[in-house]
């Protein structure tokens, strides 16, 4: 696919995505920066924050009528993890200028809102409204707390937290609920100001306009920026090996035990051999054709459900499982030993092909959905990489089998965490 990257003023980067195929043009603004445990959780909330007002647009009532006469253009506030960098900002969606009535221009419009909503939000004597930010703060308490209610992400989240221990991918996304609760609407807005003056600045679009109007664009929305010293990206915190396998057990009231377990990799997004890691994480638990579905969930009837999943700018790979609390240990074991088949190459060429397929495809289809494509660009911006989701497809159908197989033969247990009922 084409892709172009611009630096459109000190730490603002635009990915330009040109696209005639989609009806609809998309415009992100994220700031990226570390994970950290004593901001994370403030970055999350002044994004919820900002998304309440502007100078011009004071409530919320204003912003949707704005957005109405965009023929209902949406702009949506997100708090996403990439590797070990949060990143904190906007994705705008709306009607793409080819289709507009009239052959209205919406992509001005669109970009100055997206720049006041960054930089000139609604306060309050030198803080953000008290209302806007004490509503905002209760949410996020409530999203964060409300994680254990899904007990599968929670057993996922406690085993990175542990895996990850003393890393940066070890901060939740969102911050922490200690955290959050002594956030006061000062030291948020100070975090606000000192975000938006050194963190990078990535702006993704993809539409029909062409390169030098979307530029024009955004250096107009964008032009009160503060810019400081803008902080470099920062890359992957390499992790000091265990020596021995780590085992955490957690007790609440669940009928069904949750297995999770991660495993350290040596393979991440910026090593040659990631399309073999691809493969080995399709052919061993990433889709219903692999050993882990097919062995030990269907054939031996060891997991209600059970798979794998590689974090990719991260070098972990996460195995999910449910489990009757009887048979956590059969089922450990039958989990390994198919991740052992696959270091020992007993997959067949089917097997290989099936997985092969799976991933080719679904890295081909995110070339369809400008949500996916800006996901995807994000995180390639934030590892300072910029091979497209066909080039990797591309690298994929070249891997060979010893290839797939010398991936599985690094990946070491590294933690096990198990998730019990309360006695």
């Amino acid at each position: 696919m084409e892709m172009t990257r611009v630096q459109l003023a000190q730490g603002v980067n635009l990915t330009y995505l040109p696209a005639r195929k989609f009806k609809t043009s998309l415009l992100s603004a994220q700031f990226v920066t570390p994970l950290r445990q004593e901001t994370a959780g403030a970055n999350a909330l002044l994004a919820a924050v900002l998304r309440r007002g502007t100078v011009s647009c004071p409530d919320m009532g204003a912003l949707s009528a704005r957005m109405d006469n965009l023929y209902d253009a949406s702009i949506d506030y997100t708090v996403r993890k990439k590797g070990e960098n949060q990143c904190v900002g906007f994705v705008a969606s709306f009607i793409d200028d080819r289709y507009a009535p009239g052959g209205e221009h919406l992509l001005e419009p669109v970009a100055e809102l997206l720049g006041e909503l960054v930089c000139d939000p609604v306060t309050y004597h030198g803080r953000f409204v008290p209302e806007y930010f004490d509503s905002e703060k209760s949410n996020l308490l409530e999203a964060i707390r409300s994680i254990i209610n899904d007990k599968r992400d929670w057993a996922d989240s406690r085993l990175l937290r542990t895996l990850c221990a003393g890393e940066p991918y070890a901060v939740p996304r969102l911050g922490d609920e200690e955290t959050v609760d002594k956030l006061q609407a000062l030291r948020v807005y100070d975090q606000y100001r000192q975000l938006i003056s050194t963190a990078p600045l990535e702006i993704i679009y993809s539409g029909s306009a062409d390169l030098e109007r979307v530029r024009l664009a955004l250096a107009a929305a964008f032009a009160t920026l503060p810019r400081e010293e803008v902080r470099m990206i920062s890359a992957a915190v390499p992790h000091v090996g265990r020596e021995t396998v780590q085992y955490v057990e957690d007790a609440l009231d669940v009928t069904q035990g949750k297995l999770a377990m991660g495993f350290r990799t040596g393979i991440d997004a910026w090593d040659e051999d990631y399309p073999a890691l691809m493969l080995l994480n399709a052919v061993y638990g990433g889709t219903t054709t692999s050993k882990l579905f097919l062995n030990v969930r269907e054939r031996l009837s060891l997991c209600y459900y059970a798979s794998s999943g590689l974090m990719k700018y991260k070098d972990v790979m996460l195995v999910s499982s449910g489990v009757e609390f009887s048979k956590v240990g059969q089922a450990q074991d039958e989990i390994l030993a198919q991740l052992q088949a696959c270091k020992d190459g007993g997959f067949t060429d089917d097997e290989l092909e099936w997985a092969r397929r799976s991933v080719v495809s679904t890295l081909m289809t995110t070339l369809d959905a400008q949500s996916r494509l800006e996901d995807y660009w994000l995180g390639q911006a934030a590892a300072g990489l910029t091979e497209a989701p066909d080039e990797l497809a591309q690298r994929v159908e070249r891997t060979t089998r010893a290839q797939v197989q010398a991936a599985a033969q690094k990946l070491t247990l590294d933690t096990v965490y198990f998730l019990k009922g309360k006695e």
